[in-house]
Parts: C-alpha cells; structure tokens; sequence
C-alpha cells in the first residue's frame, strides 16, 4: 500500500477546483484544457491539472498582462522587453 502525505493530496485539481481558484465556470476551464491553453491529463473521464501547471499559467496570463500593459504606453516598445528578453533569429 503507497502512504500519501498531505502535500501529495492536493498535487492534482479537478476542473472544478480550477474554477473556484480562476473565479470561473468550469465550462471555461474545460475549455481551456480542450485547446491546450491549459495543460491537462484525463484520468477516465476527468480532466487532472497539477497545481504546478496552473500556478504557470497564472503566471504567464499575468506575465501577458505586464507585457500589453508596456506595448499600450509605449509609443515606441522595446522588442527585447516584449519578447521576454529574447531575440528570435531566423533559424532559432
């Protein structure tokens, strides 16, 4: 028999569980995993997200955010700033 700790408990959320914490229907997170915006495993017929994963993507919508917010002030963006600090060349 494999012994759980507490922490590995709440490893996993349900698509209901992400859309209590993202303030949503679990219509959208449904959705959301069906596009692949949100990666997601299937256990049956329910869809698994590590806490991990959602925690990223929070991340990244703000992330996202930060860098719209910068494009709309600037009048002239700094590519590197939007890009993450990445230059992207052909054949990258």
């Amino acid at each position: 028999m494999i012994s759980h700790s507490a922490g590995d408990a709440a490893r996993f959320l349900t698509t209901a569980d992400c859309a209590e914490i993202l303030n949503v229907e679990i219509a959208d997170v449904t959705s959301l995993v069906e596009t692949g915006e949100l990666p997601a495993i299937k256990v049956g017929a329910q869809w698994r997200i590590e806490r991990e994963v959602l925690e990223s993507y929070i991340a990244s919508l703000y992330e996202e955010q930060r860098r719209r917010a910068l494009w709309e002030q600037s009048d002239f963006a700094s590519l590197a700033e939007l890009s993450g600090g990445t230059i992207i060349r052909p054949g990258d």
